[in-house]
């Protein structure tokens, strides 16, 4: 390590920044960040930065350089595009003894500028000491996708705690692993959920009681989205890698399943036509007792679970047992598929709106509105509706709707297994039945579906 990584703090504090270009712009932007007091000097300014000027955020003085300008300067920044202007520059501040950093010349400066990750006030810098920026750029890229823009709520509270967690635990061994504890539970879940009134008064609880020390478990309600890993929301594959058991469905993919934390427990709860690993009732029971018993549970579910996945029955159970959970939505099947199928769901020519429909049988019959499905200018989706597929397109056409109607039924979307089954309405389910299409599937009706010739672009490495 050549140089030291240290925090200065220079707010409301004199800076200087030479050049006032759009490079010049980039480093104010950030000094602004820390609450500088800053002034430039160039002879012309740009647009960005006059702006701020405008907005009285800076200071600009339309001058060329002289080393008056650094006279009582906390820091001093080399931005101009004459390279004999930035080499006075860095001579004169180190002179002063004032930290200098001079754009793209490393050995012009007593300080670097690292490419930095905040979540306020945690605040995270790396620096490649001047040798590979573009690298030091990339590497704050990934940790940006790993760190929640929550943390530094996270830090905030642990803040307005440190006195009080002080008082309690006299060691700073205690204090350790108090926070620790609290670090890996569902109170920072809570603060990353934006339930940080609730959050504050676990914390109180738990300093007030040592016996609340044992916290409960949490249960995570997750969307594992259509079917392709990248689909995933941060939140959720976060809540993945940390949970103690995973309870799933048939429709999470494997590629899915993968992510989750490796020596998890994992409980098939999965249902097929006619064919319940457990009912609903137990599932919901299920969630809780884990939770009770201080597992940290993940209901992983395929797409949304609010969307036709009965998420809704499973945290009624939760709240009536006082057991915590949170909810993150994924991208249902709806947005995914047809996105992947290169159908739009709406489009001002052809489609206004959009009904999502569960196409379940029930006793051997269909029970749905059909005048409303019946409607022009709309997209209709139907969910789960392979098996009564021929059914749905007979009622369909008995209530108006044109046999011509283009319509699509995918299996297996977003994933290297995906396959579409285009056709007219009148002939759909002969052709899916001869494809041999097997759930999961959905189904698309409406004028969009002649779209996908045109805008079909994924081509998965497994062909129909």
């Amino acid at each position: 390590m050549q140089a030291l990584p240290i925090f200065m703090n220079i707010s409301e504090r004199p800076c200087v920044v030479i050049g006032a270009g759009e490079v010049a712009a980039r480093k104010v932007a950030m000094l602004l960040k820390a609450h500088a007091a800053v002034s430039v000097y160039a002879p012309e300014i740009c647009t960005t930065l006059q702006a701020l000027v405008d907005a009285g955020r800076i200071q600009y003085s339309q001058m060329p350089y002289n080393e008056s300008q650094l006279n009582g300067a906390c820091l001093v920044i080399a931005a101009s595009n004459n390279a004999s202007v930035n080499s006075a520059v860095s001579v004169a501040a180190k002179a002063q003894n004032i930290p200098v950093n001079v754009v793209d010349a490393p050995a012009l400066c007593s300080f670097t500028m690292a490419a930095i990750v905040e979540r306020s006030p945690i605040v995270i810098a790396i620096s490649s000491e001047g040798h590979a920026p573009v690298l030091a750029r990339y590497l704050r890229s990934k940790i940006e996708t790993m760190l929640p823009a929550g943390y530094g709520r996270i830090a905030a509270i642990a803040g307005e705690f440190r006195d009080k967690v002080k008082n309690k635990y006299a060691s700073s061994q205690a204090r350790r692993v108090f926070w620790e504890g609290v670090l890996q539970g569902p109170i920072v879940e809570r603060i990353l959920a934006g339930q940080e009134a609730a959050a504050r008064s676990a914390l109180d609880n738990l300093l007030a009681d040592n016996s609340a020390a044992q916290q409960h478990g949490e249960v995570y309600l997750v969307g594992g989205g259509p079917g392709d890993p990248d689909l995933l929301t941060f939140r959720a594959l976060r809540l993945m890698q940390q949970c103690d058991v995973c309870v799933y469905d048939k429709l999470v993919s494997p590629e899915v399943l993968d992510l989750v934390r490796r020596d998890a427990e994992l409980i098939y709860v999965g249902k097929s036509r006619d064919q319940h690993t457990l009912a609903q009732e137990e599932i919901n029971q299920l969630l809780a007792s884990l939770a009770l018993a201080g597992k940290r549970v993940l209901r992983l579910k395929g797409g949304d679970p609010f969307i036709f996945g009965r998420g809704g029955e499973e945290i009624e159970t939760l709240m009536q047992q006082g057991v915590p959970f949170q909810v993150v939505p994924g991208i249902t099947a709806a947005n995914g598929v047809s996105s992947y199928a290169g159908i739009p769901l709406t489009h001002r020519d052809y489609a206004q709106a959009c009904l999502f429909i569960t196409g379940h049988l029930k006793n051997g019959e269909l029970d749905l509105d059909w005048a409303a499905m019946a409607r022009p200018q709309q997209t209709v989706v139907i969910y789960m509706g392979l098996v009564g597929l021929e059914k749905i397109c007979r009622q369909l056409i008995a209530h108006g709707v044109s046999a011509t109607m283009p319509a699509a039924v995918i299996q297996q979307g977003t994933t290297q297994n995906q396959r579409v089954v285009s056709a007219n309405l009148s002939d759909l389910a002969a052709k899916v039945a001869a494809a041999q299409m097997k759930a999961p599937c959905l189904t698309i009706i409406g004028e969009v579906v002649q779209l996908r010739e045109k805008l079909n672009w994924f081509e998965p490495q497994t062909k129909a």
